[in-house]
């Protein structure tokens, strides 16, 4: 029987950064099934569902958080892949990711549903923690699909865009930004989140480039003396940012905190994949700078106290 040919491959796709990048690379058309959270482009919501989560994104903040630690003391899975529709889809590549358990399936569960499958499909993790990563992933996926021109194209293209927000400073120093990533319990964003604040115009006070996203006290945040805090919560848009402002921060932080300007970024779209899109989050944060709302980007308006 002939090899497959890379650009008809089978793609798998577990986690929604992978998604993204396969949809950018102009390769949606392999795409034979994603995970429950993949919801970009619009195109690949009627794909098949391979993923499941026993913890309902509805529910508080600080319950979300307590299921994770429980699931994972417990050794089960956050997100399990379904083998039965994995096995339906006959895939020839699955891609996934090592970075968080919290965000994809893990890796281990991954090689092990796949060995089930005759023929056993190649396995693609992802593994960005940078901008640099990101690119590096792109142009892996690029090379799996036999895209390795468009994948170097896109690349290009977002290091383009980030070169030109970096070549019209704001007036001053830069503005002291610290981002947030979750409310109930406070976790400050690591990984490509410092880039892109810098490449916006900012200074990022509270991680450094490549860190993981760090718990911290309310004390830290006030400590940090920021200008601007962002808060762009992992998986989620500027709707439940605000909602968890009001219902979980205790009344005292945000009246300690009424120095700096706080600002909701849709996390769950321009900064918690790392895929095309951080780009966008990156100009965003650059209108949040300069005082300015865009779709995704809103300045949270203090209720009256």
């Amino acid at each position: 029987m002939p090899a497959t040919s890379s650009r008809d491959r089978r793609v798998v796709t577990l986690l929604p950064a992978a998604t993204e990048i396969v949809a950018a690379l102009g390769g949606a058309d392999n795409l034979v099934g994603v995970s429950h959270e993949c919801d970009y482009p619009p195109a690949v919501r009627g794909l098949p569902r391979l993923t499941t989560t026993p913890i309902d994104p509805a529910t508080p903040a600080a319950v979300i958080d307590a299921e994770v630690r429980r699931l994972q003391a417990e050794g089960r899975p956050v997100i399990a892949v379904d083998g039965e529709a994995l096995r339906r889809v006959a895939p020839d590549l699955i891609v996934t990711q090592g970075l968080c358990e919290v965000c994809a399936v893990a890796d281990g569960e991954v090689h092990r549903a796949a060995r089930l499958l005759d023929p056993s499909p190649e396995i693609l993790s992802l593994s960005a923690t940078t901008l640099a990563g990101i690119a590096l992933d792109i142009r892996r996926l690029g090379e799996a699909l036999d895209l390795a021109a468009d994948a170097e194209e896109l690349v290009l293209g977002l290091e383009s865009r980030l070169r030109r927000l970096a070549r019209s400073p704001l007036a001053g120093a830069p503005r002291r930004v610290l981002c947030v990533e979750w409310l109930d319990p406070l976790y400050l964003a690591g990984h490509w989140m410092p880039e892109l604040i810098a490449a916006a115009g900012g200074r990022d006070v509270g991680a450094c480039p490549g860190s993981h996203s760090a718990r911290r006290d309310w004390r830290d945040v006030v400590a940090l003396r920021p200008e601007i805090v962002i808060v762009a919560l992992c998986g989620f848009g500027v709707e439940r940012a605000e909602y968890d402002l009001h219902a979980v921060v205790d009344p005292e932080v945000l009246r300690a905190l009424s120095g700096p300007e706080i600002w909701l970024l849709d996390g769950n779209a321009y900064t918690s994949r790392p895929g095309p899109r951080v780009v966008d989050g990156a100009e965003r944060i650059r209108l949040a700078l300069e005082g300015r709302e865009a779709p995704g980007l809103r300045r949270w308006r203090r209720a009256p106290v």
